[in-house]
């Protein structure tokens, strides 16, 4: 039943969606192809969850490896055509596909689903907003994706609602990893001539004893990088490099250098790629505006008016000074960031950020500040003097099992 729910799903509206961004043509029908290939994929993963028993969590990785390689072949296709006349219709897809991601969601997919539907859903509105009166074909496309997702949701809702469901006996069949390199030859000392030379002279170094050192160059205070300043400046060290996550949004590459933009696209202020700037004002903006910086550096944005919100993704040592809003600030994948509010913000909302000040004013000590996969985030509280109190965003907690076998977490403290 799984599986044939999840096929009405494909030959339904996924299939109407197919076929008519084949009719728009362009990137709208290059990026459905790789929709087309992500859905069959993940339609292979469930066939497969039904014809097995539940494997372990690196088998399930392994298997799930097909699916997220597509989606993130969609949001990459999308990241490269930021200039392309159907944008919208790129990031439309783009935002809401990692919907596919519900397979590894527990205990309540259902919502993960209806949540990546939402983000999808400010660039579908500009799609109707641009072409409803152009061509009826993309009002019918934008129906078409949102009924795919929306189905794929009850779907989840009937056959997996607190996760999926391995229905079937015997384990899965993962694909095999790729062959180890083969070891290095052994080398033949006996080959060379000189072989027995070689190991008379090294044994005749070892047995010298003591002396073995005399032949070593001393080192002088000049050689020494805690006396001579100039011989630190050697290699950075060596950073792991950080296991991708499944379903994640993939990141630029860090040499891609854009071209700095500020533009008002509607009702969004779209501030990209802006770098070393302290001089940026958002001034006459409207109270249903919201304003997007994306990949700013060194830089310092000022909003004057009350607008609808602000998202701050990807920065690096930016800060913005507004004075309200209506919904909320937001931080995503950012570093060492910034804000300021001088009248009223209801919400902040901190996600993968690691560095984040928050000074608050008087009229927004009732702000509501939700963090997850952060660190060190700080909330700076007016005195009456005009100076701030610095509190810190716990980090740590700790869980235990309740009597009723529930989950109770509590903060834990770091005085070290």
């Amino acid at each position: 039943m799984s599986v044939s729910g999840y096929a009405e799903v494909v030959d339904g509206p996924l299939a109407e969606f197919l076929q008519i961004s084949r009719q728009i043509g362009g990137d709208v029908a290059e990026q459905a192809r790789l929709v087309e290939d992500a859905f069959k994929a993940q339609q292979r993963f469930i066939q497969l969850a039904g014809e097995s028993a539940q494997p372990t969590e690196s088998d399930v990785a392994g298997l799930l490896k097909p699916t997220s390689e597509k989606i993130a072949a969609i949001q990459t296709y999308r990241e490269k055509r930021r200039s392309a006349p159907h944008f919208n219709h790129l990031s439309a897809v783009s935002e809401s596909i990692a919907a596919l991601g519900w397979v590894a969601v527990s205990p309540a997919p259902a919502p993960y689903i209806k949540e990546m539907n939402d983000a999808g859903q400010f660039y579908t509105n500009r799609v109707l907003k641009d072409w409803k009166e152009k061509d009826k074909r993309h009002v019918e496309w934008v129906k078409a994706w949102v009924q795919t997702i929306t189905d794929l949701q009850s779907f989840v809702k009937r056959h997996h609602t607190t996760g999926l469901v391995w229905a079937g006996k015997g384990a899965p069949k993962v694909p095999p990893p790729p062959p180890a390199c083969p070891p290095p030859p052994p080398v033949d000392l006996e080959a060379s001539g000189d072989a027995g030379q070689d190991r008379s002279a090294l044994f005749a170094e070892i047995n010298k004893g003591s002396d073995i050192t005399k032949g070593l160059k001393k080192v002088t205070s000049e050689m020494q990088t805690h006396k001579n300043t100039a011989l630190r400046q050697g290699p950075a060290p060596f950073k792991p490099v950080a296991r991708s996550v499944p379903f994640n949004r993939p990141a630029e590459a860090a040499s891609e250098v854009r071209p700095p933009s500020f533009i008002r696209d509607g009702k969004k202020w779209l501030i990209e790629y802006q770098k070393d700037r302290r001089d940026l004002v958002v001034d006459n903006a409207e109270m249903n505006n919201v304003v997007y910086l994306y990949r700013c550096q060194n830089t310092t944005v000022q909003v004057k008016g009350k607008i609808n919100s602000i998202t701050m993704d990807s920065c690096k040592k930016t800060s913005v000074v507004f004075d309200s809003l209506v919904s909320s600030m937001e931080f995503i994948n950012c570093q060492s960031v910034e804000m300021q509010v001088l009248g009223k913000v209801p919400t902040i909302s901190i996600d993968k950020t690691d560095g984040c000040q928050v000074y608050l004013s008087d009229d927004s000590l009732d702000v509501v500040i939700v963090s997850s996969k952060s660190s060190e985030m700080n909330v700076l509280v007016p005195k009456k003097d005009g100076d701030y109190t610095e509190h810190a965003v716990p980090e740590q907690f700790r869980t235990t099992i309740t009597a009723g076998k529930t989950l109770q977490t509590e903060i834990v403290e770091n005085k070290g």
